[in-house]
């Protein structure tokens, strides 16, 4: 067996090379305890009571969604268990927790959402403490995940690695994070309130939250300042508002002093009675966006002269230890690459700032994976991340960030092995989908599984490697309240009911032209589209493309100039895009065609039944 001797001080130390391999930095381990103990024991306890009939239902719903627990389709003995990862961070130790707890009380897999949580579903109520204590052991919590409080605190899954970047704005997500967890002061808001911090305009979606923030320096008197630029008032939803920059530069030190203002501002003229309108977004919109402002100001000079009573943000600026795993790939001294590799790397990783490193981002669908691949992916983490964790993103994915040049290709291997090595993670072929009927009360349609068919059909069609397609989104809602973010894609949908005659079939609402980045916009309705006429749809929409295309066009530049009526070949407008997917959506009659009125998944005729919602407690 080859040996390779490492000299110390005073002797030799022998290693074989299967030691070599084994050998990986010292397991990260989460820095922060979000968990506290005692919830698990109060919630069992009071589960009892309200199943004793000594706790009111309403009570006991905004009880259990203030810790994280969202009540489940058409049922009250299960519950969907919403767990917060703040910055998207999450470690090893972490996953392989949760990868336990999904197979001992949930379905045997869990699911990534659009704003860095992660859920398992189908839980029995009684179960629910449970999982807290599960997660308590590994410092993380559900609390305020769910109702009307501070969710889960969002940056992107570049920030720190990204190159045009000005700071890493991951420290101030993380102190956000933890001053506002459990805070007396967003316990009982009118309504959820989100903030999203981002590392550039490219990688964020901070016009489209009630907070968002983009790291900037600027040079005041000399000295460099950091600070942020920050939008207030935006958000998707039934009706969906573009977020406005509050002011040009906000110093770093009034990042604290602002957030309160706005949160305190909310808290006293938010409607708490029209929970249609109860979002932070409306009360901007009707108050007008100037006054607004002029309140925030003035507040938070409040809030500043105040500051004896104020804690302070603790941002943790110790940057975290980036230390290479050793890899020796085989004994004798050869690599196999696999198929498939060259597409994966070129739609799955991106190149960071820091030289020689990538982060790799993982294709699952519509946010699903297994607890087995959850296990499988904790050692994948500790074997090639150097900085020991990953984090989850806003699109249903996962980021391995720091992962060595040198490293990709066994990392792929390993990847294939659990079933993690899929192409196109950022891609329109990884199209976002919420949970739909699988689970949500308001859900009309089967947005989960229609992301899921549209993303094997076109990883099949290999539109993951068309360059043209490459910056393009899809994503889609199974009601109108926005959960995939549908407003914000290139190509839009939420879910409804059509009917021919006595008979139902699923059918979504179309929109194109929606983008997240410095030129954010929201997508403009084209018409309504069958289910089973999605793919059809969305196939028909880049032959038109391709066809009115001009050099350099992506998907994406082209709706865009199309939208804004800015487009001169024979596509000027959306009506004329209209015209041409119209026969596309004629609903035949279910003698024709049975299949096109059972919805994705379902093999039973389709219904638009609802439960009562949970988005606000």
């Amino acid at each position: 067996m080859s040996k390779i001797y490492i000299q110390t001080k005073r002797n030799f130390i022998v290693l074989t090379i299967s030691d070599l391999k084994q050998t990986v930095p010292d397991s990260a381990k989460h820095k922060i305890n979000w968990s506290r103990i005692e919830e698990a024991d109060d919630f069992a306890k009071t589960v009892k009571l309200f199943r004793q009939g000594k706790y009111d239902e309403d009570s006991f719903r905004r009880y259990r969604l203030q810790h994280g627990a969202y009540g489940t389709r058409m049922t009250g003995d299960y519950a969907m268990v919403r767990i917060k990862l703040p910055a998207g961070e999450i470690y090893p130790d972490q996953i392989e927790k949760i990868s336990q707890l999904s197979e001992q009380y949930s379905i045997g897999s869990a699911h990534f959402s659009t704003r860095e949580n992660i859920q398992l579903h189908w839980v029995i109520l009684e179960d629910v403490s449970e999982i807290f204590r599960g997660l308590a052991e590994v410092g993380l919590t559900s609390r305020e995940a769910c109702g009307n409080s501070v969710r889960n605190v969002m940056c992107s899954p570049l920030s720190g690695v990204c190159p045009a970047e000005e700071f890493d704005s991951t420290p101030y997500a993380l102190a956000t994070a933890r001053f506002f967890l459990r805070n007396p002061m967003a316990q009982n808001l009118p309504r959820k309130f989100k903030f999203n911090f981002t590392c550039c305009e490219k990688h964020g979606m901070v016009r489209m939250v009630d907070v968002g923030l983009i790291p900037q320096i600027r040079d005041i008197d000399g000295t460099s300042q950091r600070g942020f630029k920050i939008f207030l008032g935006g958000g998707l939803g039934n009706r969906s508002f573009v977020g406005h920059q509050l002011e040009d530069f906000t110093p770093e030190e009034d990042l604290l002093y602002t957030s309160i203002a706005v949160m305190r501002i909310f808290d006293r003229l938010g409607d708490r009675k029209n929970l249609a309108r109860n979002r932070m977004r409306y009360l901007v919109n009707d108050m007008g966006w100037d006054k607004f402002q002029n309140l925030v100001f003035k507040e938070r000079a409040v809030v500043r002269a105040t500051q004896s009573v104020i804690t302070q943000l603790e941002v943790d600026k110790t940057p975290n230890v980036i230390k290479r795993p050793i890899k020796i790939s085989n004994e004798d001294g050869g690599e196999t690459i696999p198929d498939g590799y060259a597409r994966w790397l070129k739609t799955n990783t991106v190149k960071q700032t820091q030289e020689d490193y990538r982060s790799v981002f993982l294709t699952l669908e519509a946010g699903d994976i297994t607890a087995s691949q959850l296990h499988g992916l904790s050692d994948i983490i500790r074997n090639f991340s150097s900085e020991g964790m990953a984090r989850s993103g806003f699109e249903q994915n996962l980021a391995l960030r720091y992962v060595h040049e040198d490293d990709l290709p066994r990392l792929y291997s390993k990847l294939i092995e659990i079933g993690l090595a899929k192409s196109g993670a950022l891609t329109m072929t990884a199209p976002i989908g919420c949970s739909g009927t699988t689970s949500c009360n308001l859900a009309l349609t089967n947005s989960h599984r229609l992301a899921k068919e549209i993303q094997r059909k076109f990883l099949e069609l290999k539109l993951d490697e068309d360059e043209d397609l490459g910056d393009s989104s899809i994503k889609i809602s199974g009601c109108p309240n926005s959960c995939a973010q549908h407003g914000i894609a290139t190509l839009g949908f939420f879910g409804g009911g059509g009917r021919v005659g006595k008979d139902m079939y699923a059918n979504y609402q179309m929109s194109i032209g929606g983008r997240s980045d410095g030129d954010t916009m929201l997508g403009q309705t084209v018409l309504r589209v069958p289910a089973k006429r999605i793919i059809p749809v969305i196939l028909k929409v880049i032959e038109i493309f391709k066809a009115n295309k001009k050099s350099g066009d992506t998907l994406k530049s082209w709706i865009h100039r199309v939208v804004n009526g800015n487009e001169d070949s024979e596509i000027k407008s959306i009506a004329d895009i209209k015209r041409m997917l119209e026969p596309l959506v004629i609903p035949p009659t279910v003698e024709e065609d049975p299949d096109f009125y059972l919805d994705y998944g379902s093999d039973t005729s389709y219904h638009t039944k609802t439960g009562k919602g949970e988005c606000a407690a």
